[in-house]
């Protein structure tokens, strides 16, 4: 091996790059359970064949928020098995690993800890669906990075401002900065950006020398007017993005023309949506970088089960089917399940080309039956394919494409008014809930919740499992509506209630930043509510004491209580969680307080905040009477390609110290984007290639 090689090999990065690998999908389907473990320890293993200096994840791990023993067993077996072992770590980490890492309690990448023997670090960002929640903000990966077996970085939990800082990484005299943001929601991500409230920092010595990897988990294609990240907001300084949440794989580096930085797009690795961005061949990268060069190898996935997909219009075919003939039916049928098929012919063809493919191919047949076709059973179809397809009960889809213009209808009806989503399209809830308000009649507006703040609590409940969260934000606004109204000094009118709170509700609704902040106060509220199951009472003077009648014997009620949350039901039982002071007090519902009458009787009243059925102007009035009701608590948060070639992809700087080693860096600026004119970037032939004659010699820890 020749000097130069053997050098080479020292100044080069080798990253294996995958996303939304979805641990945990269908884990309790019999055919399709065991498919994204057995493609993740394929992952693992090209990266241990390829001896790479660490794996790069860009988000969607997992597949749920709170992911079931068998898939955190499965996933915690695979990363120990590829991961650990005695093969030295080649690369050094120059920047302030307490700022990387500011949200684990071992601030330190993994493969330094003196406990730990890592053989090849995985570094990942979170995303949407194993994104942080509940009352400690943790998150799966959360698990993974105390366990020491990944490091979980890209976090933020700022809503107002945001400052990427880099891992800045050296081998040899490669130096990558490797920045990274995990999921937050796009349309509060996109106002930030737009507001220029997130920062790239840079490092201060050589900014022009670092071979910048930006890795990101959102929408990239649009969803809608703000909910996705144009690429144009992305500083121009980046050399390549790594972009996940995506599913359809374009793994290929492309150079977008306006930011002249490269993309690539690794997509998921296991089939979650029967549309065609999935029938893509899946694929995960090796990424080559020595200096501000780089290569992106493709690795096509061997073991991901294969699908195909189809769509079938009845109208192209006139001559086949005719709506009038009553047999119809029966042809649209034995159509179909010739298609049908012709597809499992070409999925046993492909798969005796790789035996480690699974048997049952996804089978997809879209079917578009307007112009006055009827569909058959689908129930009945499936049952033909049960054990030839892994997925009989989704075999056939109808739908129709070419839908007539609706006769206008006075009356509200929400299915028109929600256009039907392609499919593969992520239709979101608060998008329904937002769009069902701002299109209902009068009658059924919101008059004192947003739109906005409502579809974010529904979200939370549907997609969390927050059960109080829609409960949490109604007490949280109504709390806030009735301090406004007694600031004001609002007489107890309806009508002149009725129209402070409108205004207080419009001001709330430009405020976009202040309902971002009140939805989280509400969420917080509801998991803590979730996670500790507090019991809500309110405390009582020194030197009064319950209403007998509402004390069990025995249960050694104090004169004081503390306020919590009740769940309590019926008399003499005490709600968990509670301590022996506040049990027994099975008068009060749920989400309610006591308190002593003014009238000195040692019996306590009803609760003073508003239940669910007592209106606004009710809990004002309510209000307005009780002169010793105490002021309502704050709450707030504290806070290749073995079938294709490689593609060569270089960025010479205009000036950058490749010969020279530099010190450690820790410092980083918030310097703007460099000028285009002094990147330079430009494709090199493969004569320059330095990647053609890739050494394999291994530097000592």
């Amino acid at each position: 091996m020749s000097a130069i090689n053997s050098q080479d090999d020292e100044d080069t990065f080798k990253i294996l790059i995958a996303t939304d690998i979805h641990l945990g999908y269908l884990e309790k389907d019999p055919v399709r359970g065991n498919d994204t473990f057995v493609t993740f320890n394929e992952i693992l293993d090209q990266a241990q064949k390829n001896e790479v200096d660490f794996i790069l994840l860009g988000g969607d791990l997992f597949h749920d928020n709170k992911p079931s023993r068998k898939t955190v067993h499965s996933c915690l077996e695979s990363l120990r098995k590829y991961c650990m072992g005695d093969r030295p770590v080649q690369f050094e980490i120059l920047s302030d690993q307490a700022v990387n890492f500011n949200y684990s309690k071992f601030p330190w990448v993994n493969y330094q800890d003196e406990n730990l023997n890592i053989s090849i670090p995985v570094f990942s960002i979170h995303g949407n669906h194993d994104d942080p929640t509940g009352a400690d903000a943790l998150c799966a990966l959360d698990i993974l990075s105390c366990a020491g077996l990944l490091n979980h970085f890209g976090r933020s939990a700022s809503v107002e401002k945001i400052d990427i800082s880099p891992i800045l990484l050296r081998k040899g005299r490669t130096k990558i900065a490797l920045y990274g943001l995990g999921a937050i929601p796009d349309e509060r991500l996109y106002r930030m950006f737009v507001n220029k409230q997130v920062t790239m920092l840079r490092p201060k010595e050589d900014e022009d020398s670092w071979f910048n990897l930006f890795v990101i988990h959102q929408n990239r294609s649009k969803h809608g007017a703000t909910n996705y990240i144009p690429e144009q907001f992305l500083d121009d300084f980046i050399n390549l993005v790594v972009w996940g949440h995506e599913h359809e794989c374009k793994i290929a580096p492309f150079q977008n023309e306006q930011q002249r930085f490269y993309i690539s797009q690794p997509g998921s690795s296991v089939v979650t949506s029967l549309s065609p961005g999935e029938a893509v061949k899946k694929h995960i990268g090796l990424l080559h970088v020595k200096g501000k060069k780089m290569k992106m190898e493709k690795i096509a996935l061997e073991t991901v089960r294969t699908f195909h997909i189809e769509d079938i219009v009845l109208a192209d075919h006139p001559d086949l089917f005719n709506p009038d003939n009553p047999n119809v039916t029966q042809a649209i049928q034995a159509f179909c399940m010739e298609k049908v098929e012709l597809m499992l012919d070409t999925a046993e063809r492909e798969r005796l080309g790789n035996p480690r493919q699974p048997e049952k191919p996804i089978i997809r047949l879209r079917v578009d039956y307007a112009g006055g076709f009827e569909p058959f059973s689908v129930h009945r179809f499936s049952q033909k394919y049960m054990h030839r397809v892994a997925n009989p009960k989704d075999i056939i889809h109808f739908f129709r494409h070419r839908e007539q213009k609706e006769k206008k209808d006075i009356d509200l009806n929400f299915g028109k008014l929600v256009s039907r989503p392609t499919e593969g399209t992520a239709l979101r809830v608060e998008d329904l809930v937002k769009q069902y308000f701002q299109t209902a009649e009068k009658k059924v507006q919101l008059s004192l919740l947003t739109e906005r703040g409502m579809g974010e609590a529904v979200q939370e409940f549907v997609d969390k499992e927050e059960k109080d969260a829609i409960e949490e934000l109604v007490k949280f606004q109504l709390e806030k509506t009735q301090r406004f109204l007694k600031e004001r000094h609002t007489d107890a009118e309806e009508g002149k209630i009725d129209e402070e709170v409108r205004k207080f509700r419009e001001s709330r609704k430009k405020n976009t930043e202040e309902e971002d902040k009140e939805v989280r106060e509400a969420m917080i509220r509801a998991r803590a509510h979730r996670s500790e199951d507090e019991v809500l009472v309110s405390a009582s003077s020194d030197e009064d004491s319950m209403d007998m009648e509402s004390i069990s014997p025995g249960d050694g009620l104090s004169s004081t209580l503390s306020r919590g949350r009740g769940r309590a039901r019926g008399r003499a039982r005490g709600a968990r969680g509670q301590n022996s002071t506040a049990r027994g007090s099975s008068r009060r519902g749920r989400g309610t307080t006591s308190q002593e009458s003014a009238s000195g009787s040692r019996s306590y009243k009803p609760v003073s905040m508003p239940s669910k059925n007592m209106s606004i102007v009710d809990a004002f009035k309510s209000s307005k009477r009780d002169h010793s009701l105490n002021s309502f608590q704050s709450y707030s948060e504290d806070i290749i390609d073995v079938d294709s070639d490689p593609e060569d992809t270089s960025f010479v700087p205009s000036s950058s110290k490749a010969n020279q080693r530099l010190p450690a860096v820790s410092s980083l600026s918030k310097r703007g984007s460099q000028s285009q004119a002094s990147r330079g970037v430009d494709f090199e032939s493969d004569e320059d290639d330095p990647f053609m004659s890739p050494a394999t010699s291994r530097r000592t820890k």
